[in-house]
């Protein structure tokens, strides 16, 4: 019993030391908090000098020719080989063939009307030499010049009534325009190009059997290209035939000058723009190449253009009035994709000129010296 009662006393003396220590290590801890410091935001500010901005409209466009013809055949046979290979990127002169059509059997055809017509003016020579021998000797003279081998001569012009009916009752008239729509089709058989250009797209070969109206390929003028591109109907007032317009490729690595040729008078219902054409012409311009164009609609007075990202909420920005941010309201005219042009801006007011994350109306700040920070670094 006095052994228990020795160890009931002793645990409890332990307890009760442990929560005493427990209690003065608790109390030397004393917590120290820091100081809090002020931290004053550095800002960069321009001073505002409202003056004319140019509004320049954005839009894009790819590259097509001014000059392009599709080729079509109008008759029917087998395509010869001319001088050059019919093949996509191909160069031709002006007047040089770029498809011949074998016309043997039309040739044959044609030749057999030529000599009827001229076979049906030697027998009236004989006839005008005794009925009318005024006008003899102009059909003489154009029936010494009638050559099978050439194309059939305009006829002599007819100058009284009786020379009109002779001439036309003896079926002269029918034959020779016979002749000239069988020789206008023969021409058909060769395809010649209307402009020094290059082929950009052949649909046959050489050998291959052509039908009347099959589509044979596509020609160019790779000098003068033309690029459509639709703008806000907001600016088409502005837009006028002869206005230059800068052009530059996706990478901005080029640029280019181009000049609006034509602005469609009609608004797309859709998208309720207008439709430009811009020609410009350059040797390393490409049938369908993408490229941007800056249009000057208008001019913007009394205003300055921003960063987008300095308009706040309900058309405000950051102004610093003694070392303190506030706001003003301004009136915003024409959004681009990084810049704002703002209005009702007053002259010699220091706006913030980069945007400050946690920015509030109160804030104290303090304003970056240029001046001051290229000292110190000198």
């Amino acid at each position: 019993m006095r052994k228990l009662i020795f160890s009931a006393v002793a645990g409890g003396a332990i307890i009760f030391l442990s929560i005493f220590l427990a209690q003065m290590i608790a109390g030397s801890k004393k917590t120290r908090r820091p100081p809090s410091q002020k931290v004053v935001k550095t800002v960069f500010v321009d001073t505002v000098k409202n003056m004319t901005v140019p509004i320049v409209v954005p839009a894009n466009g790819n590259l097509r020719a001014k000059k392009r013809v599709e080729l079509f055949s109008e008759v029917q046979g087998v395509f010869r080989t001319g001088s050059k290979l019919f093949r996509t990127g191909q160069e031709y002169s002006t007047g040089q063939t770029l498809i011949r059509i074998d016309a043997n059997e039309y040739y044959a055809t044609v030749q057999s009307a030529k000599s009827n017509l001229y076979n049906l003016l030697t027998s009236i020579m004989p006839d005008l030499r005794l009925d009318y021998p005024e006008i003899y000797s102009k059909w003489q003279s154009y029936l010494n010049g009638f050559d099978l081998e050439k194309t059939t001569p305009k006829l002599p012009e007819m100058t009284t009534e009786k020379e009109k009916f002779f001439i036309s009752g003896r079926g002269v008239l029918s034959s020779y325009y016979n002749v000239k729509n069988l020789e206008q089709r023969l021409s058909k058989y060769t395809i010649s190009a209307p402009f020094t250009g290059i082929l950009t797209d052949a649909l046959v070969t050489e050998g291959t059997l052509i039908r009347s109206g099959q589509k044979l390929g596509e020609f160019i003028n790779t000098g003068v290209y033309e690029l459509e591109v639709s703008v806000s109907k907001t600016y088409g007032d502005y837009l006028t035939v002869g206005k230059q317009v800068e052009l530059s490729n996706l990478e901005k690595t080029q640029s280019f000058q181009g000049k609006v040729i034509r602005v469609n008078g009609r608004v797309d219902q859709n998208s309720q723009t207008i439709t430009v054409y811009i020609e410009v012409s350059d040797e390393s311009l490409k049938e369908g190449q993408y490229l941007e164009a800056h249009l000057e609609a208008k001019e913007e007075t009394n205003a300055i253009e921003v960063d987008r990202s300095l308009l706040l909420e309900n058309n405000q920005i950051f102004v610093v009035r003694d070392t303190v941010l506030d706001v003003i309201d301004v009136n915003p005219v024409y959004f681009t994709d990084k810049t704002v042009v703002l209005k009702n801006v007053p002259d010699d007011e220091v706006i913030v000129s980069k945007a400050i994350s946690g920015a509030y109306t109160g804030m104290e700040v303090k304003v970056f010296n240029q001046e001051q920070t290229k000292r110190a670094k000198s």
